[in-house]
C-alpha cells in the first residue's frame, strides 16, 4: 500500500495534459465531463453533499474532578498545527471548570480560534488527558467521513470558508464557533475509500516534510555544538575542539581594537535600495519585509546610513534576539539611522566573527553590557567594551569556512523543505477538489 501511494503521489504532482485541460475549464467556469457544479464549486459528479451533522456526532464524557489528583489539559494550535499539552495541574486548580476526558480518534477543534483553523485529531497518546468545553470532540458516523481527510479539507480555502462562516463576529475572541451552525454546514465528499487513499497520500507527504524538518534541526544542533566547543572561553587556555596543526595560543582582543564604525550618512540622498535586518535572515530588502517597501520607500533618505559590502549592522534594541546582519549583497545599500554599522579590521576574518555573533558567548556579552530601563539597548560603544578570544588569521578562516559550510547545508535542506511544502499544497489543491482522482 505505501509503495503504491508514493507512485500515486508522484503521478498527481506531475500533472497530465488531461488534468491541465480540466483545471483550465474549471477556471473558466466550464463544467468538465464527469463533474457537476455545487455551492462548494465544481466537483466530481459522484461526490455527495452532506451536512456535517450527517457525518459527525459530538462525544463527551465529563470528568468528576478530584482536588488532589493531577490532570493534563490539551490545547490546539492555530493553522492546523495540531494538539499540544499544558502543564499538569491538580483538581483544585481547575476550580469549577467543566472538563471532559479526551476520546481517541476524534475530530477536535478550539471553538475560540476555529476560524483560524485551530483543528486536530485526538490519538491514543491523549487518552487520560482532559479538555475544557472549548475543545468539543466529534466521532465519524454513517461511514461518510475520514477524520484525516476532513482535517486536510478544512485546511483548504473551501474548508476555511466553512469555519469562518460558522464563526461570525469581529476579531479574535469575539469569533467563537457556533457549533450548530458548523454542524449544519455542507461539505461535498468522495467515497470513504477515496477519502482514505487521499488522506494516506497527504499523510505520507507530511512525513516527508517532517523528516526534512528533523534533518534541519539535527544540523542546527551540530552547529550549536561546534559554536559552544570551538571558541575559547574565559578560564580556558585553548578551545575544547580545534583543527589539527594549530597549537598557538588564542589572544584576547577588544572589539575597540578589531572593529571600527562604518556607517556613512546618505547626505546626498542617493537612491540606494533600502534594507532592514531580521533575526533569521540578516539583511533583507524593505520590499521583502514590508508590503510596498515599508515607510522607507518614499522617505527622505539623507539621514540613513550607507552600508558598504563586508559591513556588520544591528539594531541595538533587538540585538538580544539576534537582529544582526552581514552585508554581502555586492553593492552599497542603506539602512535606518537607528542601526549600528561597523567593519572588522584586516587581521580578523569576517566570517568567523559573524558566526561568533551567533554564539552563546555573544549573548552573554550583551547581557553583561546592555543598558536602559523598560527597553534595553546595546550600542556600538558597549560592543567596543567587550572582548573576544581569537586565534591566528589562518585558523580564523578555517573555522569561519567550517560554519559557512554548515550554514550552506542548512540552506539546502530549507530549500528542500519549502519545495516539499509546495508539493503538499499542490496535492491538496488537486486531490481535495477532485481535479485529480485516485483509485480507491
Amino acid at each position: 500500500m505505501p509503495e503504491k501511494s508514493v507512485i500515486a503521489e508522484k503521478r498527481v504532482y506531475n500533472m497530465t495534459p488531461e488534468v491541465k485541460e480540466r483545471i483550465d475549464q474549471i477556471r473558466h467556469g466550464i463544467v468538465p465531463e464527469g463533474y457537476k457544479k455545487t455551492k462548494a464549486g465544481i466537483v466530481p459528479a459522484e461526490w455527495t453533499e452532506y451536512a456535517i451533522a450527517d457525518c459527525l456526532k459530538r462525544v463527551e464524557r465529563p470528568v468528576e474532578v478530584k482536588s488532589d489528583e493531577m490532570y493534563t489539559q490539551i490545547g490546539i494550535r492555530s493553522h492546523g498545527k495540531g494538539l499540544f499539552y499544558k502543564e499538569p495541574v491538580n483538581g483544585k486548580a481547575l476550580g469549577n471548570k467543566s472538563v471532559f476526558w479526551i476520546e481517541p480518534d476524534c475530530f477536535v477543534l478550539n471553538i475560540v480560534f476555529a476560524w483560524e483553523q485551530a483543528i486536530g485529531k485526538t490519538t491514543q497518546k491523549e487518552v487520560g488527558m482532559i479538555g475544557s468545553h472549548r475543545f468539543p470532540m466529534y466521532q465519524p458516523i454513517n461511514e461518510r467521513v475520514d477524520i484525516d481527510y476532513l482535517i486536510s479539507y478544512l485546511m483548504t480555502k473551501r474548508g476555511k470558508n466553512i469555519l469562518e462562516a460558522a464563526s461570525p463576529g469581529g476579531a479574535g475572541r469575539n469569533r467563537t464557533l457556533g457549533q450548530d451552525r458548523f454542524m449544519n454546514s455542507k461539505i461535498v465528499l468522495p467515497t470513504l475509500a477515496e477519502q482514505k487513499k487521499i488522506a494516506l497520500i497527504l499523510t505520507m507527504q507530511d512525513k516527508i516534510i517532517e523528516l526534512e524538518q528533523q534533518k534541519i534541526e539535527e544540523i542546527k544542533k551540530v552547529k550549536r555544538f561546534f559554536l559552544e566547543k570551538m571558541f575559547q572561553k574565559e578560564g580556558q587556555t585553548v578551545p575544547e575542539i580545534r583543527f589539527k596543526g594549530f597549537t598557538a595560543p588564542w589572544e584576547k582582543r577588544k572589539f575597540s581594537d578589531i572593529t571600527f564604525p562604518a556607517g556613512e550618512k546618505n547626505k546626498d540622498n542617493l537612491p540606494l535600495e533600502s534594507y532592514s535586518i531580521t533575526n533569521e535572515y540578516g539583511f533583507v530588502p524593505q520590499d521583502e519585509k514590508f508590503e510596498n517597501g515599508g515607510t522607507m520607500r518614499e522617505a527622505d533618505k539623507r539621514m540613513y546610513y550607507i552600508v558598504s559590502p563586508n559591513s556588520f549592522a544591528y539594531n541595538p534594541a533587538r540585538i538580544n534576539v539576534g537582529s544582526i546582519g552581514y552585508q554581502n549583497v555586492g553593492k552599497n545599500v542603506i539602512v535606518s539611522s537607528l542601526y549600528e554599522v561597523f567593519k572588522a579590521s584586516e587581521d580578523v576574518d569576517d566570517r568567523l566573527l559573524w558566526h561568533w555573533f551567533k554564539s552563546p558567548d555573544f549573548q552573554k556579552l550583551i547581557m553583561q553590557l546592555q543598558e536602559g530601563g523598560v527597553r534595553l539597548y546595546f550600542y556600538y560603544d558597549k560592543l567596543c567594551m567587550g572582548e573576544v578570544f581569537l586565534p591566528s588569521l589562518e585558523e580564523q578562516r578555517k573555522i569561519g569556512k567550517l560554519f559557512d559550510t554548515i550554514d550552506h547545508l542548512i540552506t539546502l535542506h530549507q530549500r528542500k523543505l519549502e519545495e516539499e511544502k509546495r508539493k503538499k499544497k499542490a496535492l491538496m489543491q488537486l486531490l481535495l477538489t477532485g481535479l485529480v482522482r485516485v483509485n480507491a
